[in-house]
């Protein structure tokens, strides 16, 4: 499927923040998949990468994309897990300044390659245990976790802005359906709403 029927079917889906859209019309989603799926590339479908992790789909990325961009004057972003770097380009032609965490280093080393070869130089990639967040630049204006895990990581919680930052996770039972929820921080309040079922991989949390 080409990236215009793709634009078409994110519409229909509701994806309706034209800058989202833009976003998703703009990033070339066939250099982040394998390169025997790359003629799928457009399909609104999650694919698998390497390590047993996957790319997500389109619709999923902008519905979480379009989740953060609803802040006020969202400037900098944190995503946990990197994973192909799709979403953390979709980010960063969004936004002025993006932190990205990946623990499977393989993954992180392909991914930081290809955001810099795209001339993504706002996109700062780390190796790391994400489940910690990135205290180092925190506060969040969004905080965007692309893996599901059944409790929220309270690091996560405290590194969004106390003024509106906001959370996109899914959460609930690995391996099964999990709730996609926002979560708006206003000072020490947390608003949960839940935006849609979704199926993610666990979020790993480090164990070494």
């Amino acid at each position: 499927m080409a990236n215009r029927q793709l634009i078409q079917q994110l519409k229909l889906q509701g994806i309706s923040h034209p800058g989202v859209l833009r976003a998703i019309e703009k990033v070339p989603r066939e250099k982040f998949v394998l390169p025997k799926l790359k003629q799928r590339a457009y399909e609104n479908v999650a694919l698998p990468i390497d390590k047993d992790q996957t790319i997500s789909q389109p619709y999923v990325v902008a519905l979480m994309t379009q989740a953060l961009i609803d802040h006020p004057n969202p400037r900098k972003i944190l995503e946990i897990g990197t994973g192909s770097g799709y979403q953390a380009a979709v980010l960063g032609t969004l936004f002025p300044e993006i932190w990205t965490i990946e623990r499977i280093e393989v993954l992180y080393h392909k991914a930081k390659k290809l955001l810099y070869e795209l001339g993504f130089s706002n996109v700062h990639c780390r190796l790391g245990d994400g489940v910690k967040g990135y205290v180092d630049e925190a506060p969040f204006d969004g905080i965007l976790v692309t893996a599901a895990t059944p409790t929220l990581p309270l690091a996560l919680l405290e590194q969004l802005h106390p003024q509106g930052g906001r959370l996109v996770i899914p959460l609930g039972p690995t391996h099964q359906v999990q709730e996609l929820t926002l979560i708006i921080r206003q000072e020490d309040k947390f608003e949960e709403t839940i935006l849609e079922q979704v199926c993610f991989v666990p979020l790993i949390p480090d164990h070494h």
